[in-house]
């Protein structure tokens, strides 16, 4: 639905996901409209509240008394980042959008830098993080390597080291939205519109307060979004692992036959047939789960659901 705008300003909209972040919301709502004070814009600022079970809606709910900026999409359960995100951004209905987590490890000070790029005529601007402080030395090299693996993979080239801190022209968002799969890779999908992109540097800093909602295993799951959406290599690969294993069988079966022929030597017996059983099991049990893989997105893709639900939304001034 289109918005008419109140002011003949641009307007910048700053999506916010946020679960659970009630502790630092205000000192984000602080920096961030400080951060845009000496801009010729104007600032729209969207919160998503993520099913948070904490007093976050409380806190976005009090500023949004007090500033006519705000608006909350309060969703009815928590949806995952990727589809908060999602519903901030269809809600945005500025001449460009910022997207920016709440625990400030995403310094908001950074948006004017990307709104002067947008200025120079880009579509996307993305934040490359050359530093990334208070996190552990196996999350700094795994995600190191996984982005340069996707960068590898991807039919799509991912900007490597690159989170959801970006800024997008409202050409561009509105190319994303027309992307609804269910399987949301949002790093990836923001790759894929393409326009003209570029980027700024900048050391990530540790949380303002409280710990990471992302466990081992939401990274995990989120980093095989990112290699089923973007890329079928896995699939060639099991393929090309099940030849490899054929062709070695086949190998194996004649050396096995050329000795017993020639040279008269015994075939071996019970270790190396559970040996051989037990490799070419796992090969197919490995071949079976990236298939089912890409069969379990396929099923969910054609349940067709939608991709949210809203509880409650508290509008801004840009949409009344």
């Amino acid at each position: 639905m289109e918005v008419q705008k109140t002011t003949s300003e641009k307007i910048l909209s700053v999506v916010a996901p946020a679960y659970n972040e009630g502790a630092g919301l205000d000192k984000f709502y602080s920096r961030l409209v400080e951060s845009v004070k000496g801009l010729n814009i104007e600032l729209e600022i969207i919160y998503v509240n993520d099913g948070s079970h904490d007093d976050t809606i409380e806190i976005m709910s009090k500023q949004h008394n007090s500033d006519s900026r705000i608006t909350i999409v309060d969703l009815s359960r928590n949806f995952g980042k990727e589809i908060a995100l999602t519903a901030g951004l269809d809600h945005a209905t500025g001449d460009a959008v910022v997207v920016i987590d709440t625990d400030l490890q995403d310094p908001p000070e950074l948006i004017p830098k990307l709104v002067e790029l947008w200025n120079d005529g880009y579509d996307v601007v993305n934040a490359k993080r050359i530093k990334r402080k208070g996190e552990s030395s196996f999350k700094k090299i795994s995600s190191f390597l996984y982005y340069r693996f996707l960068y590898q993979l991807s039919d799509v080239k991912i900007p490597k080291d690159t989170g959801d801190f970006r800024l997008l022209s409202r050409n561009a968002l509105d190319a994303l939205l027309k992307l609804r799969e269910k399987h949301r890779y949002m790093k990836g999908l923001f790759a894929w519109v393409g326009y003209s992109q570029t980027e700024i540097t900048y050391e990530r800093d540790e949380r303002y307060v409280g710990e990471t909602k992302w466990s081992f295993w939401n990274l995990l799951n989120l980093a095989f979004e990112g290699l089923t959406s973007f890329s079928v290599l896995p699939l060639r690969l099991a393929s090309m692992i099940g030849i490899f294993s054929a062709i070695t069988g086949l190998i194996f079966a004649a050396i096995i036959i050329i000795k017993k022929m020639m040279f008269g030597d015994p075939v071996a017996g019970y270790p190396s047939l559970v040996v051989l059983i037990t490799f070419i099991g796992g090969i197919q049990l490995l071949a079976l789960g990236i298939i089912g893989e890409y069969l379990g997105r396929v099923f969910n893709e054609t349940k067709n659901r939608p991709l949210y639900l809203i509880k409650d939304i508290k509008s801004s001034k840009f949409r009344e």
